[in-house]
């Protein structure tokens, strides 16, 4: 299957080799443009929860679907790490599936673009092709944690999608200058792989092996058209004005994901339809309330506010923009929010209450802030 879809910069062209029974290409994706000069186009994920919101069910089938597929033949300890800010729900939600196979045998940590003075630095590396380059991993100062990173002989890297694997392999690298010398076997584990044609891992020395639930390859054509790219810069990374007040507990800091939703989160009356919105990588903890709003009945969608700037159209058809919580001062957006109705909106942050730019209020109706303050 090839399908051509043509934006302002060019056309992007898709070609599916394979795919899981449950999950075609119009199942898992569609597309839509960066605002960005490095690379023109996005593959939004109907799935991922982040930009298109959707039923905490759905994204529980595709962590089920795709941990099923992850092999279970593999030397211990291993370390699983989401990929930050896009793949941190995906990443806690493979795990925790993944936790019923090989229980503390395998702990979580996802990348960061938050670096935590009380946490040591573990490495840095880059996701070339992004809006923010620099990512951090951390580790703990709980010796038994460290200690299973450091001794991993699996690594299981989960992202929303692979398009070339240069960000997977910095990855790679750079926990391997970290002082993951045992390492034995590497899975990436992705909704998406495109990068049949692209991905170079001979030379890591180290077998590397990736499950998908669609695989193909990607090519895009430029076109003649001239279009002056005026990319906000959303790349800092330095907590500033907003400190976080939640636990790290959800994979910033490595964890064997024992954290729940909060109980006192309720639906206010039956078949209420209720978004709940993440906040950049504070996705997890979002998510699990959201899963618990629908498991009591409500109608509930999930999505996240991110910091990647993306241009209105076709996958986009609404745009929200915002001074972030983190008081960093850079832009941050909730896509495809703001043409739809919902009986309640909470934003679920890991700051506190007042760090919400009110800018977010005049644009989602009955928006509520759910805090550690709460």
């Amino acid at each position: 299957m090839i399908k051509h879809i043509d934006l302002s910069r060019g056309r992007i062209s898709v070609t599916v080799n394979q795919h899981h029974p449950q999950w075609k290409l119009d199942d898992l994706l569609s597309f839509a443009e960066r605002i960005n000069p490095k690379r023109a186009f996005l593959f939004v994920s109907k799935v991922l929860g982040k930009h298109i919101p959707v039923a905490p069910s759905t994204m529980q089938r595709s962590y089920q679907d795709l941990a099923a597929i992850v092999p279970k033949d593999l030397p211990y300890p291993i370390s699983v790490i989401g990929m930050a800010e896009t793949a941190v729900g995906l990443g806690a939600g493979v795990y925790r599936e993944l936790k019923q196979d090989f229980g503390q045998n395998a702990i979580f940590l996802t990348t960061t673009r938050h670096p935590v003075e009380t946490l040591p630095t573990l490495g840095l590396f880059l996701e070339e092709h992004s809006h923010a380059q620099d990512q951090f991993i951390l580790s703990s100062h709980d010796p038994l944690k460290h200690q299973h990173i450091i001794a991993s002989k699996t690594l299981i890297l989960i992202d929303d999608e692979i398009s070339t694997g240069k960000t997977f392999r910095n990855l790679i690298l750079s926990l391997k200058k970290s002082g993951l010398q045992q390492v034995e076997r590497i899975i990436l584990v992705t909704l998406v792989n495109w990068a049949e044609q692209h991905l170079v891992t001979d030379d890591l020395g180290i077998p590397v092996e990736v499950v998908s639930l669609l695989h193909g390859h990607w090519q895009w054509q430029q076109n003649q058209q001239h279009i002056d790219i005026d990319m906000p810069d959303v790349s800092s990374t330095q907590q500033q004005a907003q400190k976080i007040i939640a636990p790290h507990d959800w994979g910033r800091e490595p964890t064997f994901l024992n954290c729940s939703a909060w109980q006192n989160i309720q639906p206010t009356r039956p078949n209420e339809k209720i978004l709940v919105l993440g906040s950049g990588e504070f996705s997890w903890i979002p998510f699990l309330i959201a899963e618990q709003l629908e498991q009591q009945g409500a109608e509930v969608y999930y999505s996240s506010t991110t910091r990647s700037p993306i241009k209105q159209g076709h996958a986009v058809e609404s745009i929200c923009a915002f001074k972030d919580n983190y008081g960093l001062n850079i832009n941050n957006y909730a896509y495809n929010v703001k043409h739809q109705q919902f009986d309640r909106v909470l934003l679920v942050i890991e700051t506190a209450q007042n760090s919400v730019d009110p800018l977010l209020f005049e644009q989602i109706e009955n928006l509520e802030i759910i805090s550690y303050e709460s």
